[in-house]
């Protein structure tokens, strides 16, 4: 009941036009070619969400300056891609995208999206997602996809996508949110762990974030194929459970395996290739 409760608060300041705080400052130290990037990112996640967000991005950034091993160009992918993640695309992100390209002067047009059930029902707080993602699960519905139309021709079609995009507010207390929140930790550790380890691969697992984009059957995709890669090859090099000694190279290998496919047949035969190569002290010296 908390939860709904805060939600209400939430959503009812921004009808208001209210913040919960003042937009963060950069962080000191940054290098040069990032302020732009920083910038731009600070005033898109408190669009996207709210300044606390951006701060959100900010303390994230912060672990990174002046870090060992953390170069400009390095730290400037990690500003890029984690702004990316921090702004995953859902139905009330598309409302706010079609309602900037209307304040743009783009002329009104149809955006058709077929989104799935579960990630339609996962924008909501979890105290109302939860009980009906059961239910679509015992039906077999989560995954079962359904048009939805983002249109800015008609005045009831940019009414509409206001109030969409007036439920920005919900957004942190949904389960999307929170799984997003996860991943971008986990994703944060295991670049951190990468510098401690194995410090010349670090821009591969920085980049596997690009695995995961847009919404759907791809993201779940892209999100599912991401965590068998690490979880395969990187978490047990930093474990030194698998004496990987070109981390990148193995992740490069398995990411051209990767298909549109849920079952992941092509990835695990890659995966569990490299491994065998790895552990298998008769191997051709340099094999990964």
């Amino acid at each position: 009941m908390g939860s709904i409760v805060s939600s209400l608060r939430y959503l009812l300041a921004d009808v208001l036009g209210e913040d919960d705080a003042a937009l963060p400052v950069l962080p000191d130290n940054l290098p040069a070619p990032a302020v732009p990037i920083v910038s731009d990112a600070i005033l898109m996640l408190a669009e996207y969400q709210s300044a606390s967000h951006a701060q959100l991005y900010v303390d994230r950034l912060n672990r990174f300056v002046g870090r060992p091993g953390v170069d400009a160009v390095l730290f400037c992918e990690i500003a890029r891609l984690m702004a990316m993640r921090m702004s995953y695309q859902d139905p009330i992100r598309i409302a706010q995208l079609k309602l900037a390209e209307l304040d743009s002067g783009a002329s009104g047009a149809d955006d058709v999206r077929k989104l799935r059930l579960d990630e339609l029902i996962g924008a909501l707080p979890a105290p109302l997602a939860d009980p009906l993602l059961d239910l679509l699960g015992w039906m077999g519905w989560l995954r079962k996809r359904v048009p939805v139309r983002f249109s800015t021709k008609s005045r009831f079609g940019v009414l509409r996508l206001k109030l969409e995009a007036s439920l920005r507010r919900w957004r942190q207390f949904s389960v999307r949110f929170n799984e997003e929140r996860v991943w971008v930790e986990r994703w944060l550790h295991m670049i951190a762990r990468c510098l401690d380890k194995q410090p010349q691969s670090v821009l591969a697992v920085v980049e596997t974030a690009t695995m995961i984009q847009g919404h759907g059957d791809p993201y779940r995709q892209g999100l599912a194929d991401w965590h068998l890669i690490i979880d395969g090859l990187a978490k047990p090099t930093f474990d030194g459970k698998l004496p990987l000694a070109d981390l990148a190279g193995a992740i490069a290998e398995a990411r051209a395996a990767c298909m549109p496919d849920p079952r992941q047949v092509a990835l695990k035969r890659s995966i569990a290739q490299i491994r065998a190569r790895a552990l298998d002290p008769g191997g051709t010296p340099g094999q990964t």
